[in-house]
């Protein structure tokens, strides 16, 4: 053998073989082992190869795209026979260098915190899935019912938001054909969220078929029956929208709200920093192992303002105040395992006075950096006043730092993406990386639970 070749080929790339976990068994009934080596050379119908222990051996490959030289890892039938060159097993996968660095996830994208486990699973995922299929990711839409199986279809959404309206008079079985319907269709599993906040917005317990009585405000279960109630009815709430096919929770409301005249206050606890950073820190707590993920709202804390539904807001209290005051329930759920956390539309002027805090990479920095949250990021819906009159609403908001949006006009927001996309606005590597994190936390959810081959 040439010296010059043999020396080529003995180059070791132990630590890109290292990190390759294993190949999906094909044949679970035959014992199967693995092999690696590099490649001595390559025949038409076989290939001969060089292992770690300098023994020499050729299988049976047929139409290898290769080089001498490469890495491969070949994985067979039953046990290699140590004593002869030419191997009769049958070759069951193989994987050469350069497939290895293509599964391989970028060191960068790579991220400790609550979803950490699962970003390599969900990087091999995401390599089966279509550009579109990654955009639709990104996007929690409005349900539309005379719509949805054709608009999924189109858009694979990561999921859809339910309004009362698709709850209206159906029973629990109806409920259940809905999002099963939605759930065949979608190639990733959905998110299927509600706002049931309990109180003033209820989305299923306003249909009694569903829920025999309304869920009660989260001030009203604080003042008959303290935090204990907040648990219990936490693990009631989930328990049956998690039977209806419901897996995610526009709730709980964490703005810190004592004043009786302010906005949120209905919504709120009602009570004082202290107060609501114990009850974030209960639901989140109480929602674990539920089925149900549940959604921290509205950051940076919503104070005393006005209703983003209708018009622009400006927020004008100082940051001293809002890191005081409004931060720590936030902090407290995320120590608690938040999973999610939504922002609202305020314009928080002393961060950022240009941009509503959905839209704002400076206010998103703060949730990331100061309190350290790993999860995912939503935006208030993107239709509402404060954000509809504005331009690229949706593009702006995965460039700010989202990794949900929230939206009604989802095929406005599906083209602003591709459009972008395609005048180099943004890159198909942010899109990736943000898909990746949604497909992390659907396998952290347990809504995929294997790699589903196209």
């Amino acid at each position: 053998m040439n010296k010059k070749i043999l020396s080529v080929v003995m180059i070791s790339i132990v630590g890109i073989l290292g990190i390759f976990i294993g190949l999906k068994n094909t044949k679970k009934e035959e014992a199967t082992n693995e092999l690696k080596a590099n490649i001595l050379s390559i025949h038409k119908n076989s290939i001969t190869v060089l292992d770690d222990k300098q023994a020499i051996y050729t299988f049976n490959i047929q139409d290898l795209k290769a080089n001498v030289g490469d890495a491969i890892v070949i994985r067979y039938a039953g046990i290699i026979d140590k004593e002869k060159e030419v191997q009769e097993n049958k070759v069951m996968e193989y994987k050469t260098s350069k497939q290895i660095e293509e599964d391989l996830i970028p060191s960068e994208w790579l991220e400790e915190g609550i979803f950490e486990d699962y970003f390599k699973i969900a990087y091999d995922k995401l390599q089966t899935l279509s550009l579109d299929e990654k955009i639709g990711q990104l996007l929690l839409a409005r349900y539309k019912e005379d719509v949805a199986k054709e608009d999924l279809e189109k858009y694979h959404f990561g999921g859809f938001v339910f309004y009362e309206n698709a709850f209206k008079n159906k029973t629990k079985e109806t409920v259940n054909e809905m999002i099963e319907d939605l759930q065949d269709i979608a190639n990733v599993p959905l998110l299927t969220a509600v706002d049931e906040e309990g109180g003033k917005i209820i989305r299923i317990s306003s249909n009694p078929n569903l829920v025999s009585e309304p869920f009660k405000s989260s001030r009203e279960l604080y003042d008959t029956g303290g935090f204990p109630l907040i648990h219990e009815d936490t693990k009631e709430k989930s328990k049956i929208l998690n039977k209806l096919g419901i897996n995610l929770n526009l709730a709980p409301v964490v703005d810190v709200s004592t004043n009786s005249t302010d906005y949120m206050y209905d919504r709120a606890l009602g009570y004082d920093t202290s107060l609501t950073s114990t009850y974030a820190k209960t639901v989140i707590e109480a929602s674990k192992g539920t089925g149900v993920s549940y959604t921290l709202k509205h950051f940076p804390g919503y104070g005393n303002n006005a209703d983003t539904h209708t018009s622009t807001v400006n927020d004008t209290r100082t940051y001293e105040s809002i890191l005081t005051n409004d931060l720590p329930p936030f902090d407290a759920g995320i120590h608690a395992g938040a999973e999610a956390i939504l922002v609202s539309h305020n314009i928080v002027t002393s961060i950022d006075n240009t941009n509503p805090a959905s839209l704002s990479p400076s206010v998103h920095n703060i949730l990331r950096n100061r309190l350290d949250f790993s999860g995912i990021i939503l935006t208030d819906d993107i239709g509402m006043g404060a954000t509809s009159n504005l331009q690229k609403t949706t593009v702006k908001a995965l460039l700010a730092g989202n990794d949900l949006i929230i939206t009604t006009d989802y095929e406005q927001s599906f083209s602003e993406l591709k459009s972008a996309l395609n005048e180099g606005i943004i890159s198909e590597d942010l899109i990736n990386r943000v898909s990746l994190r949604v497909l992390a936390w659907k396998y952290y959810k347990g809504l995929l639970f294997e790699q589903k081959e196209k």
